[in-house]
């Protein structure tokens, strides 16, 4: 099962460098795009900022951080919408690279789901071991005071006491009569 987690975890990883890496792709090609045209479609100050947002993105998932991935996504996200508030980057590229931010978004957020589920599964199991270690613990204790008992011989029964013996000094007493008289 190891062998498939890790398995798991490379594609998970692969996918979400491809990801980043095509988000990247999409803001270069703009910038390059834009340089030739009258009206450009992302301009040089907000391609260079939306680069180095998606640096950011793509230095966080590269390390498994799909938390700190997210908040640089947002982040790159807030960037993109000033830019186009701005006039830097039109409305068919914006539209471009939102639609990427949010399929990048959307494998962070399953990754995140799939770790989540992972670490739960792993707790629960852990958990299972320990009740189970504990029950067989008490079982074996069990058995063993079972079993010091069965081989410790039964006592020996005690006798009964024997009728304690009449006091000699209550007969005829050789005092009698005298003193009198």
């Amino acid at each position: 099962m190891s062998q498939w987690r890790t398995t798991r975890q490379d594609r998970s990883r692969v996918r979400y460098r491809i990801s980043a890496s095509l988000l990247a792709g999409l803001l270069a090609a703009g910038a390059l795009a834009g340089c030739g045209s009258p009206a450009p479609e992302l301009g040089p100050g907000a391609a260079r900022q939306l680069q180095a947002q998606v640096l950011a993105v793509s230095q966080a998932a590269a390390a498994n951080d799909p938390a700190g991935s997210l908040q640089h996504l947002g982040e790159l996200l807030t960037r993109l919408d000033a830019a186009a508030a701005s006039g830097e980057v039109s409305f068919r590229r914006h539209q471009s690279i939102k639609a990427s931010i949010d399929a990048v978004r959307a494998d962070l957020t399953a990754q995140q789901a799939a770790e989540a589920a992972r670490k739960a599964a792993e707790k629960a199991a852990a958990d299972k071991a320990a009740a189970d270690k504990a029950a067989a613990d008490k079982a074996a204790a069990q058995a063993a005071a079972q079993a010091a008992a069965a081989a410790q011989p039964a006592p020996a029964p005690v006798p009964a006491p024997a009728p304690a013996p009449a006091p000699a000094g209550k007969g005829k007493s050789k005092d009698k009569g005298k003193g009198k008289g």
